[in-house]
């Protein structure tokens, strides 16, 4: 399993982290959870990746770990169980007792690197064990390594079309649906995910009246202050980060179809408007408003379909750009996407009675689409004779597909770089009877820290 080989992974870059403060070897060192007498031994197989969350919880409650040598297998349950009666199989000498003169010079931020590196799943876990780990959210020691650590895949926030209220969050790493209780967010009004910038979500209902941010890990929040000019008609949403993490601040724009435009900064906690719309922009934009707003450094790019083609504005330079691109022929449901700074186009190609799934690349010399990648023909024979309709959620090199007509209900997430194409498990709410479909969302790279 991922998470066991990342686990793996983790005692090797802790040995490496030991041996350069000039430790112990990682398997002579035992780890206090907390400064109890008690020990337990971990007991971690390829079968459950659970036993080891068990045994993380356990731990917490009855003392401190510690780390079996990677060369010895671990024990078997029979034998655990004989341990814990006080038997002794006669292969294994008694636990040895606490060294405090190894642990009074532990250095702390070794705790926060390696916690830091869990599967964020796994860390809401491990966040029971004891009040420290529990308080690592808040300590800006956590948040520096938090940051340090590549990214991994997004997430997707998505919202069904029977729980418009709440969300169901998505993690593609270990394939598996949450469903997070965001209190803050108001419930007499429906608040869509429209755009996300370092692990903040920008929420907008759908009277287009406010604005929210919110972290959906840590559930931090923040409704933005009234904007400066009132627009009812449909608006569309980016966000960028002012550096590489929160801390710099993120912006956030909106534009309609007649050429209206805001920017918020949030380090001011204000609404301006730089400028207006160049007159080589052709108005009113039309904009397509099921393809979000991509986001390539500091530029929002904006799919528009009349001329067809996209819109861009620095948030840097406050500098609009237009680009008239003709789209494919046969094309519906189409949104942008991007992968590594590439521009890419999603859509269903429809023709007689066939539907496909196509990926197309935006050629930069020709500004023309560019085939390159469509979804397998044994999954597109489903769609046959069948009035498909497609939603894409996320931009950031990993889409989700939601497809749906009568008949059928499938969701799909395709890797632009791998071109990896991978069936999602249905999304079944809490207590609920069937799977849902998704009406919208957007995808976000998971951040414990990301405050707003």
């Amino acid at each position: 399993m991922e998470e066991l080989v990342m686990l793996r992974q983790l005692i090797g870059q802790l040995q490496e982290y030991v041996q350069v403060c000039g430790s112990q070897p990682l398997q002579q060192l035992q780890f206090p959870l907390l400064n109890q007498p008690r020990w337990c031994s971990s007991n971690v197989d390829d079968n459950s990746i659970d036993d080891y969350y068990s045994f993380m919880m356990a731990a917490g409650k009855s003392g401190s770990v510690r780390i079996l040598e990677p060369s010895k297998p671990p024990p078997s349950k029979r034998y655990h169980k004989e341990r814990t009666r006080g038997k002794s199989s006669g292969t294994t000498n008694a636990t040895e007792p606490l060294e405090q003169h190894i642990w009074k010079d532990f250095p702390e931020d070794l705790y926060e690197a390696v916690i830091a590196r869990l599967p964020i799943a796994t860390f809401f876990r491990f966040r029971s064990v004891c009040r420290r780990w529990n308080s690592l959210l808040d300590s800006e020691s956590f948040a520096q390594h938090c940051a340090e650590i590549p990214q991994a895949n997004p997430w997707f926030y998505t919202i069904t079309h029977e729980n418009v209220n709440s969300g169901a969050m998505y993690d593609p790493s270990l394939k598996k649906w949450h469903h997070p209780m965001i209190s803050s967010l108001p419930t007499k009004l429906i608040v869509l995910p429209v755009a996300s910038a370092g692990g903040l979500v920008c929420f907008l209902d759908i009277g287009n009246r406010n604005f929210y941010v919110c972290n959906p890990l840590n559930q931090s929040f923040k409704e933005l202050p009234a904007r400066s000019v009132t627009v009812w008609s449909h608006i569309a949403v980016g966000m960028t980060m002012n550096g590489s993490s929160t801390s710099g601040g993120y912006k956030i724009m909106w534009v309609g179809c007649d050429g209206e435009y805001e920017v918020y900064d949030s380090l001011r906690n204000s609404w301006t408007r730089p400028g207006s719309m160049p007159s080589s922009v052709k108005l009113p934009l039309s904009l397509n408003f099921r393809s979000q707003a991509l986001t390539i450094d500091s530029t929002l790019y904006f799919m528009r379909s009349d001329p067809e083609g996209i819109v861009s504005y620095d948030m840097v330079t406050g500098v609009w750009k237009q680009f008239i691109i003709p789209t494919p022929l046969h094309l519906t449901d189409h949104t942008l996407a991007e992968c590594g700074g590439r521009i890419m186009l999603v859509g269903l190609l429809s023709k007689n009675a066939a539907t496909c799934v196509c990926i197309w690349e935006l050629q930069k010399m020709t500004l023309l689409w560019k085939e390159v990648d469509r979804m397998p023909n044994i999954w597109c024979l489903e769609f046959y004779g069948k009035h498909v309709r497609m939603t894409c959620l996320g931009n950031k090199g990993l889409l989700m597909l939601s497809l749906r007509s009568r008949q059928m209900n499938r969701l799909v997430t395709y890797n632009v770089s791998s071109r990896e194409w991978l069936k999602v498990p249905g999304c079944v709410v809490p207590h609920g009877r069937k799977r849902q479909w998704i009406a919208c969302g957007t995808s976000f790279y998971p951040c414990l820290t990301a405050v707003v």
